[in-house]
């Protein structure tokens, strides 16, 4: 009947404790006692992503029927993301690699950002057709901007080389960050980016709290990680090359390269610049679905 269903004590402590009430027993029966009624050592588990939207399955429906109508008249889809930011120097990577035994790589005790390295700002392009990846990665800051210069890089040296006939190009995201559904500023971005490249833009957002279902995270996003697992990040020439390295047996392949480029937080964006763009907002969910057209 206690509402304490969880503690931090170890079985030394709660033993200790019953001791102290008259109930002689050893930490191992404790442990035994916990055990018998159901309960182990856990740590904590990322499920919570919010409250589901009335229109979830509708919105993947609907990116999922818009994904094969392009593929089928063989029009570029690609999946966009920030990767989580590294700080660049001798500081602790996730994961282990093979070392020589007791030999392990010596790395900072504290993670404060060095002032000359600076931190690393990758955000990825996947192209779900051809299994293939672009990484720019940023010293700056994540903004609009930053998202939109990365996918120009993207269709620069990879895309318009591989649909030279591409009359349209699709953009599954995520619902917030720099390429966010409520973002003004994206939208300026995806305006001057479809003038650039001379074809609309269609973008389809994932409903809140669904980041982990965009396809960059589990296709390109987990095997950069676990190819730099246990390996200091020690510059931003590293970095790159970690991440041009890296390969499945399913055969991505993934171009990275530096954006030294600086990008201002905070620029705002009224009422009559976003009236002004060519935004077609589409039938189903119009704030996450639309299309600039490069007019």
């Amino acid at each position: 009947m206690s509402p304490l269903r969880w503690t931090c004590k170890s079985t030394e402590e709660l033993a200790r404790a019953l001791n102290e009430q008259g109930h002689g027993l050893s930490a191992r029966t404790v442990g035994r006692l916990l055990n018998a009624a159901g309960y182990s050592l856990q740590g904590n588990r990322k499920t919570k992503e919010g409250a589901d939207h009335p229109d979830r399955n509708a919105q993947f429906d609907h990116i999922n029927t818009t994904v094969k109508r392009f593929q089928r008249r063989g029009q570029p889809v690609i999946s966009v993301d920030t990767k989580k930011k590294e700080l660049v120097g001798e500081f602790k990577n996730g994961g282990r690699e093979w070392r020589p035994k007791g030999e392990p790589l010596e790395v900072n005790t504290h993670d404060f950002m060095d002032p000359e390295l600076g931190k690393a700002i990758p955000y990825g392009v996947y192209d779900l057709s051809r299994n293939e990846g672009w990484v720019s990665v940023g010293i700056d800051h994540d903004t609009s901007q930053f998202a939109a210069q990365a996918i120009q890089r993207w269709w620069k040296k990879m895309g318009s080389k591989r649909y030279p006939d591409a009359k349209q190009l699709l953009i599954t995201a995520d619902g917030g960050g720099s390429n966010g559904s409520r973002s003004r500023l994206w939208k300026v971005a995806l305006q001057q980016l479809a003038l650039r490249i001379g074809i609309p833009i269609q973008v389809c957002h994932f409903p809140p709290g669904t980041s982990k279902w965009n396809k960059i995270e589990h296709r390109m996003f987990c095997h950069i990680t676990q190819n730099w697992r246990g390996q200091p990040l020690i510059s931003h020439d590293v970095i790159i090359a970690l991440i041009a390295h890296t390969t499945t047996r399913a055969g991505l392949k993934i171009r990275a390269e530096l954006d030294p480029g600086y990008y201002p937080t905070g620029t705002k964006v009224t009422d009559d610049e976003l009236a002004s763009l060519s935004l077609k907002r589409h039938n189903f969910h119009g704030d996450w679905n639309y299309t600039l057209l490069p007019k």
